[in-house]
């Protein structure tokens, strides 16, 4: 769905529906009938005039994850209740600044999240712009959204109650297991990578060649830079470059991947078949091309520091920031408009923690102790086990209360969030 003349009008039904997933017809959670809902797209300095119809028999809300906008009023407030049978009319307005890029939308429905989540309530949503920084035999390239979801079975409706992290899953792209993806020998194409599931981890390859990273989190980088595998913790999301190798097929994997002592292992598997196949074109020059401009903090005045300390209870159920759990009533964190705080995200857990902060990207320093160059701003990281980060953030435009907290919405439902608020 895409705006049309600085505008987009949406309507989503929340459902429960029995879909066609992964090859079985599963009660599931929907957005107008969907398990892959609608992709939504629009423009620096759109509106988006959203009307949300719950028939649940249970609240929920929306939240657009990583989008720079208003926490307040019907704008990105998930502090929100939309009760059953209720219609909510959300408008947001997004400043003419807003970083092109691959963002998402899903619940926030405090102690209900990660259910709603897991049992399908996300889709992905995309800020158009990124092509302008390619250079300009590349800005009409093929584009394909990457969308991750998982789901577990529970009888005949994915499962939204006894989530179990490590439990064995169904990982799909855009819904489906296992899809075929093509591409030309040669070709260059824009891949939009989106972790949109409520609790897993993605270690992602793409078996023999390499990912061309131009955006990390919806925020455009420096300069494109290269990896063989790309880590998208719960809520990440990296805009990438693929060119096709030889004629011939190759994997979309998510390698096995460990989130320690007390965490979860996931292992490998098979997300989607690319085939490589048709005319040959000639691979464009990518590496460590210069990208877009960014912000740097590195040289910012600091405004406040503070230390920010992710616990949990020994048996796992029990999550804490700051010895406390989430109390919509109070808050926790009061920074002001126009400044650089410079935060310490310390994990006394023996688990990795995706640390995410509404509202203002940050720029990641330091990951135990090591100084960090990311090539820009993101809203999500993965804090590792007994580890911390240092990140600074930079709170511009917006004032209001929102949250920051774990992403693993497991973890976030058990009380691993806390308030923000910023203020003039």
């Amino acid at each position: 769905m895409v705006s049309h003349n600085g505008v987009l009008r949406v309507e989503l039904v929340v459902a429960r529906r029995k879909v066609d997933v992964g090859g079985r017809k599963l009660w599931a959670l929907t957005y107008n009938g969907h398990y892959m809902p609608p992709t939504l797209r629009i423009r620096p300095g759109d509106k988006l005039d959203l009307s949300m119809k719950n028939t649940l028999n249970e609240f929920t809300n929306l939240h657009v994850h990583g989008l720079h906008v208003s926490p307040s009023g019907n704008s990105d407030n998930i502090f929100l209740h939309i009760h059953p049978g209720r219609t909510f009319h959300y408008a947001y307005r997004f400043p003419k600044n807003l970083a092109p890029g691959t963002y998402w939308y899903h619940s926030h429905a405090h102690a209900m999240s990660a259910p709603q989540v897991a049992g399908g309530m996300s889709g992905v949503l995309i800020v158009d712009g990124l092509r302008q920084y390619l250079p300009a035999g590349l800005r009409h390239i093929t584009e394909r959204v990457i969308a991750l979801k998982d789901f577990q079975v529970d009888g005949d409706a994915v499962r939204t109650k006894g989530l179990h992290i490590g439990k064995p899953t169904n990982r799909t792209v855009n819904g489906q297991l296992n899809p075929t993806l093509r591409i030309r020998p040669g070709e260059t194409q824009l891949w939009r990578l989106a972790n949109i599931s409520a609790n897993i981890y993605y270690n992602l390859r793409l078996k023999g060649q390499r990912f061309h990273v131009i955006a990390h989190d919806a925020n455009p980088v420096d300069r494109i830079w290269t990896a063989d595998s790309l880590l998208l913790a719960a809520g990440t999301r990296f805009d990438v470059l693929v060119q096709g190798g030889p004629a011939g097929h190759t994997q979309l994997q998510t390698l096995a991947y460990n989130t320690g002592p007390a965490g979860n292992k996931f292992p490998q598997a098979t997300l989607a078949t690319l085939v490589s196949k048709g005319p040959s074109a000639h691979p464009a020059p990518l590496s460590a091309l210069p990208f877009a401009p960014t912000e740097d903090l590195s040289h910012a005045t600091i405004a406040a520091r503070r230390t920010l300390v992710f616990s949990e209870n020994k048996a796992g159920t029990k999550f804490f920031i700051n010895g406390k759990q989430f109390d919509p009533n109070r808050v926790d964190v009061r920074s002001r408009l126009n400044t650089v705080e410079e935060w310490t995200v310390r994990n006394d857990s023996n688990e990795e923690h995706s640390f995410h902060v509404h509202v203002d990207d940050f720029q990641l320093m330091r990951i135990n102790g090591r100084p960090h160059h990311g090539h820009g701003l993101q809203d999500t990281v993965s804090v590792p086990p007994k580890g911390k980060i240092v990140l600074r953030i930079h709170f511009t435009t917006y004032t209001g209360k929102t949250v920051l907290h774990c992403h693993i919405l497991n973890h976030e439902d058990e009380g691993m969030m806390a308030v923000l608020e910023i203020v003039e």
